[in-house]
């Protein structure tokens, strides 16, 4: 008796179970390999995943406050409540950049009063 399995495709299993976030997070991940190991793509670093979250940031600030001069000038296509949220994320992206920006500090200045 000859047994041949096929190869398991964890992608495909977690769509069948309603996963489709986490399917296509593997795709992706799985794609990203792929192209690292035939050297096409770079596989992505912190400087370039911190700058593309500073430039999402600053995006969103720049909506919250394009929304805020069309609230204050009666643009019935604009919302209050969709403004104030926009506000909120944008507020909070910033909160969270600085938090990082000092968590970053404070390890470089661990680091720099470290004995060798």
């Amino acid at each position: 008796m000859d047994l041949k399995l096929k190869p398991f495709d964890f992608a495909q299993a977690a769509a069948k179970a309603g996963m489709a976030d986490v399917a296509r997070r593997v795709e992706a991940k799985t794609r990203l390999d792929a192209a690292a190991q035939s050297g096409a793509v770079e596989k992505p670093n912190f400087q370039s995943a911190f700058t593309g979250a500073l430039n999402s940031i600053s995006q969103a600030q720049a909506t919250a406050s394009t929304m805020q001069r069309e609230v204050q000038f009666d643009n019935p296509t604009v919302s209050l409540e969709e403004t104030m949220i926009a506000m909120q994320k944008a507020q909070l992206g910033f909160q969270s950049a600085v938090q990082v920006r000092n968590k970053l500090v404070q390890a470089y200045t661990d680091i720099m009063n470290m004995q060798i």
